[in-house]
Order: C-alpha cells, then sequence, then structure tokens
C-alpha cells in the first residue's frame, strides 16, 4: 500500500473541498446555516492533512523497525525518524531530487526503496559510496584496501534467544557503530541474486569484493550474519533513497530506548 499516494488523493480532495466552500458555497449560504456534513468534515481535515503531508514528504518520517537485521544498533520494534532531506529535497510520489542538499555518507543509517522490490522500505548502513572498492572476506571489511579496524567488545546477549554473538566496535568515516559477527556462520555467500552490475563483483569462498557503480551505494546490517543487505541482492541506486535515520522515538518494550542512537 502506498501510503505517500493515498495521503495525497486526500489531500486533493480535501483540498477540493475546501477551496469550493471558502469560494462558491460559503458565499451561497444564509446567514447562521449549518455547514453540509460533508463541508464540515472535508474542509476541516484540509489543513490537518496538509500539514501531515508536509511533514512527511520533505522533514520527517516515521518507520517502525521489523527485523534484527541492525541489531545492535537498532532492535525490532523500534519507532525511529527519518530525515528526508539531508540527501536533497525530491517531489513526493515520483521522488524526483529537485534541490541537492547532500548525499549519502560512509556510516549512515539510511532508509531505501528495496530494489528488488521497491514498494518495501529497508534499513542498513551504508559502507560503500560511488567509486569505492568494498571487499569483506573472512568476515572483515576492507575499503579501498585499507582494512577497517574493528576492536572486539563484549559479546552481545539476544534475550529472545538467549544466545550470545562476538561483538565489535569499527568506525566509518565519522561514525563509531558496533556489528555483530556469530562465529559458526560461514564466511562465503551462497544465494546472491542476479542484480543490476553483478559483474562489478566478485564471490569467492571468503566473502565478495564489489565496486560501487556511479550513482550506486553498498549496504550492510550491523548484525553481519543475519541481514540480507548488498552482499546479496546488489547495490542501492540513487533514486530509491528514502532518507537519513537519526532517532529513536519510541519502543514500546524498552522506553530506555528512546533517543538517538549510534
Amino acid at each position: 500500500m502506498n501510503f505517500a499516494l493515498i495521503l495525497f488523493i486526500l489531500l486533493l480532495v480535501s483540498g477540493a473541498i475546501w477551496a469550493v466552500d471558502v469560494f462558491i458555497m460559503r458565499r451561497r449560504r444564509a446567514a447562521g446555516s449549518k455547514d453540509p456534513w460533508w463541508v464540515e468534515y472535508g474542509a476541516s481535515f484540509f489543513p490537518i492533512i496538509l500539514l501531515v503531508f508536509v511533514l512527511r514528504s520533505f522533514v520527517f518520517e516515521p518507520f517502525k523497525i521489523p527485523s534484527g537485521s541492525m541489531i545492535p544498533t537498532l532492535l525490532v520494534g523500534d519507532f525511529i525518524l527519518v530525515n528526508k532531506y539531508a540527501y536533497g529535497v525530491r517531489l513526493p510520489i515520483i521522488d524526483k531530487k529537485i534541490i541537492n542538499v547532500g548525499s549519502p555518507q560512509r556510516g549512515d543509517v539510511m532508509v531505501f526503496r528495496y530494489p528488488e522490490d521497491p514498494s518495501v522500505d529497508y534499513i542498513k548502513r551504508v559502507v560503500g559510496v560511488p567509486g569505492d572498492t568494498i571487499a569483506y572476506q573472512d568476515k572483515r571489511l576492507t575499503i579501498n584496501g585499507e582494512p577497517v579496524e574493528a576492536t572486539q567488545v563484549e559479546d552481545y546477549l539476544h534475550p529472545e534467544r538467549l544466545f550470545y554473538s562476538h561483538q565489535f566496535v569499527e568506525k566509518l568515516g565519522p561514525v563509531e557503530h558496533r556489528f555483530l559477527n556469530d562465529e559458526d556462520a560461514p564466511a562465503f555467500i551462497n544465494d546472491a541474486s542476479a542484480f543490476p552490475h553483478r559483474e562489478d563483483c566478485l564471490y569467492n569462498h571468503s566473502g565478495v569484493i564489489c565496486k560501487v557503480p556511479d550513482g550506486q551505494y553498498f549496504m550492510m546490517g550491523d548484525n553481519r550474519d543475519n541481514s540480507r543487505d548488498s552482499r546479496y541482492w546488489g547495490f542501492v541506486p540513487e533514486q530509491n533513497i528514502v532518507g537519513k535515520a537519526f532517532f529513536i522515538w519510541f519502543n514500546f518494550n524498552d522506553l530506555k530506548r528512546v533517543g538517538s542512537f549510534h
């Protein structure tokens, strides 16, 4: 369901009712007469729908985390806010960029439309930007020939499974964050799809090496062995970008999680 399209249709309908009432109907009604019900409801909802549409389209959009691919940074059930203008102002519905504000940087947590099904929104971390050579070999990340330093810290306990994963801290650009590895999970990628620009990737028994094409981004989940990401389905094109995730505004199971995340 395309919520943005539904909201846009509601905006047009309520706006039309409001305009007809203000410029035509109101002048013809007798003084003191009550507005018809369709005018009362339609016109009164117009300012609210307009405000929601503008905020959601150009400022912030809420999302809920549905899976554990971004553990430990984001947990299932986190409600987050996404900055819609961080990477440029786009026209709603058609998603055409009209003002270039910035571009994704390594380390950003980004929401985007899943390349294999653009009706689905995904969230992952930006690992590679256009022109980068990304190597994920034996569960270690290298960018442009430089190994990304990873410091092992205390193991992470998955409370729902009573299972531990090895936990590391790494720095991508200015962003320091944690990620997980499962000791028993294999390093090789055994079911990568036939995605666009796959010829820019080399798969081997140790993992994958990719050259990121122009206008594309390489994404990975922080729960590295439990995330289907660019290693499996390829690059994220610039036109699929939704925005930059930056704030946890609610979690029913843990109110302490409310606030910015790292």
